[in-house]
């Protein structure tokens, strides 16, 4: 590892706010011996200059706190959240404003903390991701995000540390286009997350449990073959850098085994394409409530309304329908789509999706399937008279046709112009349950050195990635700093899932100089080192 190298991790296990990372340093591993652009790069603020500006600032305070949050029914857990609210205040700019955002680390145990803004092209040394891109904020410290907005879209921001996107730490982010042609009369941010926190334990704890893998799980029999495949995981403890973490013997049985307190067996579905999800939550939110306690929107019968929908959760994938409704698609990520009438639509931790509906007459259930895991979130739309469903109402749309980002085309004006491939680059996704070792080409991301194994790219080029899913479970595999196309008339994206032994080929142009992840957006997947580094070289 290079000098540059220790020092920002230095930094960062010091709890540094902003330690001054390299502008170019020298990669390792495939990129040995290349030099490769670093946040700090003058690349990096040239582009910047090139983003068209309003001129106007959008200033926010954020503050990470423990706070006690009311998630309805009762149900009242401890967690971390921003300003004291799960999700947090909704932070909204139009396209060409400069957001400047605050950070306040007040985050126990001197456990560090950051904010990644999901989806946005932005300047990379405002990306969030220590040690990469900066060193981690320290408790009791601040550091502010400034950055320009030039995209409109649904987007949301969440910390990059440990697994701390599983507990409170998520808000939406709307950038708006004051050109949209699109008609609607109201619009609702819709969402979707898988809690856990505080009610059956923490995210620290169900991670120590998940990674000692399979092989040591004591079950007294068979469990099949779901996912159970894998190889050796190695010793990823350097990855979290949050504190509260449970001791080894958390997750250890008396007879000697592993226990099951958060691990989920059996769960299935066709549309992922078998196992889909590892944990087990107590509950599903729709805007932080309990399907016993739901969120209500008021509207009126006849009104068209934007749904700005939007998975924040750690494990799960939602199958989102409204019942008595057809969904109209319009965006996914951000990006526009040729408009797409379906019954449900599925939404992978990480994605985004606008959908324009027309209200009918009633109370109607906004329901948030938990894929495979027989549970669900719940939201009322009321626009008239009608009792309240129940809290695990099924509408029949759920069965519905429901679209996935495969079947859904780029509108027009955001295709990607044609243009000859200039680099290719095979993204392997490996390992399984049986030894938690998930990780991309083989190779679990290094914390201690992010610089090694990257996916080296250049500035101008038309870059391809060809995902292959070697595991038995799916992926949704998300890339910063940039948004993919997937094929060759595809929605343009930055989370697509990937199903398990199949190959997805998305596309991009490398405009954004800098140091990228590419992850598995499963909160513990990526922890346990499903991510890369896709490296500009200087």
């Amino acid at each position: 590892m290079n000098s540059i190298n220790r020092r920002s991790v230095l930094l960062a296990g010091l709890g540094a706010g902003a330690g001054a990372l390299a502008a170019c340093t020298d990669g390792s591993g495939s990129g040995s011996g290349t030099a490769l652009i670093g946040p700090n790069a003058s690349a990096v603020a040239a582009t910047e200059k090139k983003r068209k500006s309003t001129g106007h600032q959008r200033k926010v305070t954020l503050t990470a706190a423990p706070a006690m949050i009311d998630l309805g029914g009762g149900v009242m857990p401890k967690t971390w959240a921003f300003d004291g609210r799960t999700p947090g205040g909704e932070v909204r700019l139009s396209v060409g404003d400069t957001l400047v955002a605050e950070l306040s680390n007040q985050l126990p145990n001197k456990t560090t903390t950051s904010i990644h803004w999901h989806g946005i092209a932005l300047r990379n040394d405002m990306d969030g991701v220590p040690p990469a891109t900066q060193a981690a904020v320290r408790a009791g410290s601040t550091f502010t995000y400034r950055f320009l907005a030039d995209a409109p879209g649904t987007y949301f921001f969440h910390p990059h540390v440990g697994v701390q996107l599983d507990r409170g730490l998520f808000a939406p982010l709307i950038v708006e286009d004051p050109k949209e042609t699109l008609a609607y009369d109201d619009e609702w941010v819709v969402l979707l997350d898988d809690w856990i926190d505080g009610v059956t334990g923490t995210p620290d704890e169900v991670f120590a449990e998940l990674r000692q893998g399979m092989g040591r799980m004591d079950m007294g029999e068979s469990t099949g073959s779901s996912g159970m495949e894998g190889h050796d995981m190695g010793d990823m403890g350097g990855m979290n850098m949050g504190g509260d973490s449970a001791s080894p013997a958390a997750a250890t049985s008396s007879s000697g085994g592993m226990s099951m307190k958060f691990m989920l067996m059996g769960a299935e579905s066709d549309l992922l394409g078998g196992d889909a999800g590892d944990v087990k939550y107590p509950y599903h939110l729709i805007n932080g409530r309990v399907a016993a306690d739901p969120d209500v929107y008021t509207g009126k019968p006849g009104k068209k309304v934007r749904l700005r929908i939007i998975n924040a959760g750690g494990d799960t994938a939602y199958r989102v329908a409204l019942g008595g409704h057809k969904l109209t698609i319009t965006h996914t990520d951000g990006f526009p789509v040729r408009h797409q009438e379906v019954d449900a639509l599925l939404v992978g931790m990480g994605e985004r999706y606008d959908v324009l509906v027309t209200l009918g007459d009633g109370v109607f259930p906004l329901v948030a399937l938990a894929e495979g895991k027989n549970a669900n979130g719940l939201a009322l739309v009321r626009t008239g008279s009608g009792s309240k469903p129940s809290a695990t109402v099924r509408p029949k749309e759920l069965n519905g046709t429901t679209m996935t980002a495969s079947q859904l085309r780029a509108a027009d004006d955001v295709l990607l112009k044609s243009a000859k491939t200039d680099a290719t680059h095979q993204i392997k996704l490996t390992g399984g349950m049986d030894k938690y070792n998930w990780a991309i080409n083989g190779s679990p991301f290094d914390m201690e050195d992010p610089e090694a194994n990257p996916i080296v790219i250049e500035e101008g080029q038309r870059v391809r990635l060809d995902f292959f899913n070697d595991t038995d479970m799916w992926h949704p595999m998300h890339l910063h700093g940039h948004t993919y196309q997937l094929g060759a008339s595809g929605p343009r994206k930055d989370t697509a899932i990937v199903l398990p032994k199949k190959k997805l080929s998305v596309f991009f142009d490398a405009d954004n100089p800098g140091q990228w992840m590419l992850h598995c957006h499963n909160a513990y997947h990526g922890e346990a080192g499903m991510m890369a580094n896709v490296a500009y070289r200087g």
